[in-house]
């Protein structure tokens, strides 16, 4: 036991220690139960608190919840009133588009309005039915130029008025329509060659003789027309080619004719052989027309000077014809003359130029006669002649040109009284409107164009003279628009004139004022620049001919006085051609002798045409007349005497010939072709003037009283001239020296022309 004891009491010890460390752990336990408890109460303190603050959020819970009820109802109806406000916020926008888009519909209208507005305001003073609803006005457009159309083209165009004829409405067409170019040969015509014709068998006295000039010249004219004719579709020409080209082909073809069979049927009469007689017209007649034809080739070629393309073919064709004529006569009409043999002459004529040299009767001629006179008293008859034809002369400075209209057609024509009847219903500018054209801005879209152009035909109705203008077409880059003038004028006026110039010169105040520039065009203005071109040309053309005829006559005549005078009496020729032609187709004087319906401009190239022609034809008489007077001044006879011998043996041919010359050209004064007629009356009357007044009164009375001195030419001047020896003179010395050997001869030959002609 004892032995357990020292474990006893580690045991106890031990125990002691474990009861302390259970005490110990109890007041820890005490303590940690008290801290316990003390946490507990905290800790339900804590959950009083937990539950209190579970309480107050249950209840700030129930309050969210309502509340995000309320707010879900709230942003329920927010949703509802935000999706109403879109909808009507896009109907509120499809509205303003609504008012926007009609805004702009009731702009448009309005400027469609507007614009409609303006375009009835421009067409207000078009119209195209009278006023008193009895006339009504169509104006056509053709794809070709009018003068393009074809004879069958026209009167298809005319049978479409045969329906409303049936209907009893009355149809006329204008003169563009109704004037068919494509005839160029008359009645008129017809008989101023048939009066051509009367006048030959009266000067050559056979049938044969008078038909050989007509049948020269109507070759010519078929050989110059025809050419022309078959030109006609590579190149473009006047209307009034061909038909000028017969003009002058027929009266210089008969003449040129005429002044070689005179020459063979005087040598034949004084007994020379046939073979002799052609080959010695042809070198001295022949000689001569060859240099007459030359001038007139010259003076019509001449017509290029202007610029004018239709001007130009229009002389060339002229001249080709005349040269047709000049070649046939000089080679074809030989052999016709040999030919024909001592038939061309008649047995009668032969008898009596036989026993009239037997028998030479005392009794001048005529022309001796008529020259003796003139030259008796030639300073009156200068100042008479001067006086005369200066007078006729004045009213040229009045002269207006113009191309032809309506007016001056036949008074019982279609297009007479359409022209008339248009002026009195519409007013006399419907008969020829005029053509502007407006270059507008870049870019600028179909509407405004046309308002720019609006803009223009307004700004135009200002000018004093407008009746109307009408925008009509726009190409299709907006850029051009034409617009149509209606003058109050007619066409030929000179208000309808002043009218082009004033719109032309304020180009610019129009461009500022609307933003595009004008150009003035159409056939009227086309005709004005015409005429304005062709009168402008005139005074260098004359130019051209004054000195051409200065050159040509001093290489003739070997003078410097005669060139002088012939180009002096060709412009006093001249200035009455134009007077005369003022005084009846512009001043209206003896038009009902002239059937001159309305008095207005002469045709617009008729003083360059008349200017030409008429020096050439001039000059033709001039050197027959004149260079029959040096022959016989060479042969040794006194200045004076010559004048009048060579006077009275040339006077009776250039007199057949002139007669021949104004019948044809008065033919033309009654052409069916209203623009030849002023043009036919001014050379017939220009030839009359000149060859009766000039050639046969005045050159000889002026030589008589110059003498010797009409044959002046400086000695250095005589030196360096060629001798061209138009008439042969040289020719028929020679001969005459071989057949005679002596001055009587000479003279008694001269005496045997002068007794036969």
């Amino acid at each position: 036991m004892d032995a357990n004891k020292p474990q006893l009491a580690a045991a106890k010890s031990q125990l002691a220690d474990a009861k302390a460390e259970l005490d110990k752990a109890k007041s820890e336990i005490a303590a940690n139960k008290a801290k316990l408890n003390q946490g507990q109460a905290q800790l339900d303190s804590g959950w009083a608190k937990l539950n209190a603050g579970q309480q107050e959020f249950d209840q700030k819970k129930a309050e969210f919840l309502e509340g995000k009820a309320q707010l879900a109802a709230a942003k329920a109806k927010l949703e509802t009133g935000e999706k109403t406000i879109k909808e009507k916020t896009a109907e509120l926008e499809q509205g303003e588009k609504d008012v926007e888009k009609g805004e702009k519909e009731l702009a448009s209208g309005q400027a469609e309005l507007q614009f409609a507005s303006r375009q009835v305001g421009a067409n207000s003073d078009m119209r195209f039915v009278s006023e008193d609803q009895s006339t009504a006005v169509s104006q056509v457009s053709f794809k070709v130029q009018t003068d393009a159309l074809t004879p069958a083209d026209r009167e298809q165009i005319k049978a479409i008025a045969a329906g409303p004829q049936a209907n009893g409405v009355e149809v006329l067409f204008s003169k563009d329509i109704m004037q068919d170019m494509s005839e160029v040969f008359g009645s008129s015509e017809i008989i101023g060659v048939v009066i051509a014709a009367i006048v030959l068998l009266v000067m050559l006295g056979t049938f044969v003789a008078a038909g050989l000039p007509l049948v020269l010249a109507i070759l010519g004219v078929g050989a110059g027309v025809g050419t022309t004719m078959a030109f006609s579709s590579l190149i473009d020409m006047a209307s009034i080619t061909p038909a000028l080209a017969l003009m002058l082909g027929l009266a210089v073809g008969i003449d040129y004719a005429l002044f070689i069979i005179h020459r063979h049927r005087t040598q034949l009469l004084g007994g020379m052989e046939v073979g002799e007689s052609i080959a010695r017209s042809v070198g001295t007649s022949g000689n001569a027309v060859v240099f007459a034809g030359l001038t007139v080739i010259i003076a019509l070629a001449a017509l290029a000077v202007p610029g004018l393309p239709f001007l130009t073919v229009l002389g060339l064709s002229a001249a080709f014809t005349v040269f047709c004529s000049v070649l046939l006569n000089i080679t074809l009409l030989p052999a016709l003359l040999s030919l024909v043999g001592h038939r061309l002459v008649s047995k009668r004529a032969r008898n009596k130029a036989a026993t009239m040299v037997k028998n030479p009767e005392i009794k001048e001629p005529l022309s001796a006669r008529w020259v003796r006179t003139v030259t008796k008293f030639a300073v009156p008859v200068t100042l008479l002649v001067v006086v005369l034809l200066g007078a006729i002369a004045l009213p040229a400075s009045q002269m207006r040109t113009a191309l032809p209209d309506g007016s001056a057609e036949p008074a019982d024509s279609q297009a007479f009284q359409a022209f008339e009847q248009t002026s009195d219903k519409f007013g006399a500018g419907y008969n020829g409107p005029l053509l502007v054209l407006a270059d507008l801005p870049e870019n600028l879209n179909e509407r405004d164009a046309q308002t720019k152009s609006l803009d223009v035909a307004d700004k135009i109705r200002e000018y004093d003279g407008v009746v109307a203008a009408i925008p009509v077409t726009m190409t299709d880059n907006h850029r051009l628009a034409a617009i149509q003038v209606i003058p109050t004028g007619g066409p030929s006026s000179e208000q309808t004139e002043a009218l082009v110039h004033q719109l032309r010169a304020d180009h610019t105040k129009i461009a500022d004022a609307t933003g595009a520039s004008i150009a003035v065009t159409g056939q009227v203005a086309a005709q004005i620049d015409v005429s304005e071109k062709v009168t402008a040309a005139l005074v260098p053309y004359l130019s051209i001919v004054v000195g051409l005829s200065l050159i040509l006559l001093l290489l003739v005549f070997r003078s410097v006085v005669v060139p002088l005078l012939a180009t002096g009496g060709f412009l006093l020729s001249l200035a009455a051609a134009f007077g005369a032609s003022t005084l009846v187709y512009q001043f209206g004087w003896f038009s009902k002798i002239f059937d001159v319906n309305v008095p207005g401009p002469l045709l617009s190239f008729l003083p360059i045409l008349l200017t030409g022609i008429l020096f050439g034809l001039a000059m033709d008489y001039q050197v027959f007349l004149v260079s029959a007077m040096r022959e016989r001044y060479a042969h040794g006879e006194p200045a004076k005497d010559a004048v009048r011998s060579g006077f009275s043996m040339a006077a009776p041919v250039v007199t057949a010939a002139a007669l021949i010359m104004i019948s044809v050209f008065a033919g033309f004064m009654f052409s069916h072709l209203a623009m030849l007629r002023p043009l036919g009356f001014a050379l017939a009357f220009g030839v009359l003037f000149d060859a009766f007044i000039i050639r046969m009164t005045l050159i000889p009375a002026v030589m008589h009283l110059l003498g010797d001195k009409a044959w002046y030419l400086p000695k250095w001047l005589d030196k360096i001239l060629p001798d061209v020896d138009v008439e042969g003179s040289k020719l028929n010395q020679m001969l005459e020296s071989e057949d005679s050997g002596n001055d009587d001869e000479r003279d008694q030959d001269y005496t045997k022309e002068n007794v036969s002609v």
